[in-house]
């Protein structure tokens, strides 16, 4: 037999709302933040299939003994979810899920042992031979219901509910576990393949940060700006990279070539960040790569850097913190001549209060 459809399959996608919409024929969902992830089963034949459509079974091999525990010996399905990863303390740990996409199998074993990851179904789009993609979602629910009943502890069926103020709940309480917002379907829409017709709605905030270096344009050095390299000051002083902001457009891009250029004399002088440029510019000449000098999902995407005294605000937008750094890049907002790069301190952002995962889930 082959599974009930075929990989890959791109999965269905969302597009960004600014408030969680209400009114009948709604059903929301936390927005979990880990790896998306397709799971195609064929009695004991199972394949776990990224968003961008590669396989990812050999970064989770913990998963598959659960995940072939589900709908019996013989079960046959498709379900859309989220790999993650649980801290000791009840939240979500991204940084451990990227530590998976790792070419020795040895050290993926090592790590699936002292981090398991854990599979959140929020989909079916097949069970046995029903292809339910053209289902209505309440329908594609119910059947994930049964297909997830009783399931082994590394596998969860997602929260859900037709209740706006228990999805505000989950917005507001449960972004100190690591989630990523909340995910608004209607009850009536089919399965869309690479399609963004759900809606998420995630946190927004602002900060002011020091702008203390660029990286240049896939274009090649001296065409455009690629991105602007963020910093904050910590408590100690120290000013710590925080990210970056690449929302720009073209036009945008030329210009900051001739923007930043006066910032760029003297750039590597007294520059908090100078003995990491310098140990990157010592591993080009000597024919080496430092860790992070490219980039882990894209092998050939250059993330070497131009330093610039660090003199520039700039205001950006954010979700949220991973850790110490954004977890997504940021939006440029504007330039804040008004602020000075002491101002651009951690404790200028809101703390979000911890929170359970158990919580969420009702244990």
């Amino acid at each position: 037999m082959a599974y009930p459809i075929e990989p890959p399959i791109p999965p269905m996608l969302a597009k960004a709302t600014p408030e969680i919409p209400t009114g009948e024929g709604w059903i929301y969902e936390p927005k979990w933040d880990g790896f998306r992830a397709l799971v195609f089963r064929d009695g004991s034949d199972l394949y776990l299939q990224s968003r961008d459509l590669k396989p990812l079974n050999r970064y989770f091999p913990e998963l598959i003994d659960p995940l072939l525990a589900l709908g019996g010996t013989d079960g046959r399905f498709v379900l859309d979810g989220e790999v993650v990863i649980a801290r000791p303390d009840g939240g979500l740990d991204f940084d451990s899920l990227l530590l998976r996409i790792h070419p020795a199998a040895s050290r993926v074993k090592m790590l699936a042992e002292a981090s398991p990851a854990s599979f959140v179904a929020f989909d079916c789009l097949a069970d046995d031979a029903d292809d339910l993609r053209d289902r209505p979602f309440a329908e594609r629910r119910s059947r994930l219901q049964a297909v997830v009943a009783d399931p082994p502890a590394s596998v969860r069926l997602t929260p859900s509910s037709e209740d706006p103020v228990v999805a505000q709940h989950w917005f507001e309480v449960f972004e100190g576990a690591g989630l990523d917002g909340v995910i608004a379907k209607r009850a009536d829409q089919p399965y869309a393949p690479g399609k963004r017709t759900m809606s998420k709605i995630k946190h927004a905030r602002t900060a002011d940060c020091v702008v203390a270096g660029f990286r240049w344009h896939k274009n090649g050095p001296g065409t455009l700006i690629g991105s602007l390299m963020l910093g904050l000051y910590n408590d100690a002083g120290d000013l710590q990279s925080v990210g970056v902001s690449a929302s720009f457009t073209m036009a945008r891009r030329a210009e900051l070539v001739e923007f930043l250029e006066p910032y760029r004399s003297g750039g590597l002088e007294d520059h908090p960040w100078r003995d990491w440029a310098l140990a990157e510019a010592s591993a080009v000449e000597q024919g080496r790569r430092l860790p992070g000098a490219q980039s882990r999902w894209n092998r050939g995407k250059d993330l070497s850097w131009e330093p610039v005294r660090p003199e520039l605000v700039v205001e950006v937008g954010f979700d949220h913190l991973q850790g110490d750094r954004f977890r997504h890049a940021t939006t440029f907002r504007r330039w804040r001549s008004d602020r000075t790069p002491a101002d651009c301190r951690y404790d200028q952002l809101a703390e979000t209060p911890p929170a359970l995962l158990a919580d969420l889930f009702g244990a």
